[in-house]
């Protein structure tokens, strides 16, 4: 929530710089003419607020709103963040549930995976969404640690609640950016895999700069990878599962584990998402690909 705009007018017979209308919701009071520039410290004394309002967490020792700050450059993301509502559930699982098994991407320490996993094998994950399928593989297989990363409240409120109930003590889950995680925050060759199923296709031509999987993020992928370790990925897209196909196969850290040099099947470990459902029920073809470490 931000405050009313500010907008600089001036009136014909008014002298040419020294006054500006400032809204009644910026002042605090009716309509007036102020100096110009008690008129630019109200404006960004109403962006400062608007800042620390985005910066605040939602729930007091929660994940932050913006956990790496403003110390790290700006770029393109290749994800939006979403503040949808947060349910009952959803809250009382980050309130009790994230000072135990949340982390915020802040780009300021390396993770020790071995203390934080218990010496479990960790394999990273992008984007889980709501967290059915990643809690799912994590009752399924206790014996792999799951880091899972995604910025969107809601889901790491209802991944934290899902893995809780199933009693699942091998989920950790990280907010921010990934790209972030990757570069700043992970040893070399400490993850034993990585997953990213159905990330944004980002259809438009003009937009294909923000998916996730190119030539540059698996040459951030490939140095934390431990050698065999095996990048898993999915989509129901299909121009972006021919993208995705191209850019690992042409990369020189990753090998096709298809023996056709094409798509794999379906793992039996991944579960089938509501969301794959849905593609499925439109007539989309899934595509995973499984590409090795080398």
């Amino acid at each position: 929530m931000t405050d009313a705009p500010v907008t600089d007018t001036h009136a014909a017979d008014a002298p040419a710089a020294d006054t500006t209308t400032v809204h009644a919701s910026a002042t605090g009071s009716t309509a007036a003419d102020v100096p110009a520039d008690e008129a630019a410290a109200l404006r960004a004394a109403s962006f400062e607020r608007a800042r620390r309002m985005r910066q605040e967490p939602r729930f007091p020792g929660g994940p932050a709103a913006d956990p790496a700050g403003s110390h790290h450059e700006r770029r393109i993301r290749s994800f939006q963040p979403r503040r949808s509502r947060v349910t009952t559930g959803q809250q009382e699982a980050l309130e009790r549930l994230w000072p135990k098994w949340g982390l915020d991407i802040d780009g300021k320490r390396v993770l020790d995976l071995d203390q934080l996993f218990d010496g479990l094998p960790v394999v990273l994950e992008i984007g889980f969404g709501m967290g059915e399928a990643t809690a799912q593989m994590a009752a399924d297989d206790p014996g792999t640690g799951i880091l899972a990363v995604d910025v969107h409240t809601p889901g790491q409120g209802n991944l934290l609640g899902l893995a809780d109930r199933a009693g699942s003590t091998n989920v950790r889950v990280a907010n921010g950016d990934a790209v972030i995680l990757l570069r700043e925050m992970l040893a070399p060759e400490s993850l034993d895999g990585l997953r990213v199923y159905f990330p944004d296709p980002w259809p438009k031509a003009r937009h294909h700069k923000r998916r996730l999987i190119q030539p540059e993020f698996l040459d951030l992928v490939a140095p934390v990878l431990k050698p065999g370790a095996i990048v898993h990925c999915a989509t129901d897209w299909e121009p972006y599962a021919e993208q995705m196909l191209e850019v690992l196969t042409a990369h020189p850290r990753f090998e096709n584990t298809a023996a056709d040099g094409g798509y794999a099947p379906r793992p039996a470990f991944r579960p089938l998402t509501r969301f794959e459902g849905q593609g499925l029920d439109k007539g989309h073809v899934v595509h995973d690909l499984l590409f090795a470490r080398v």
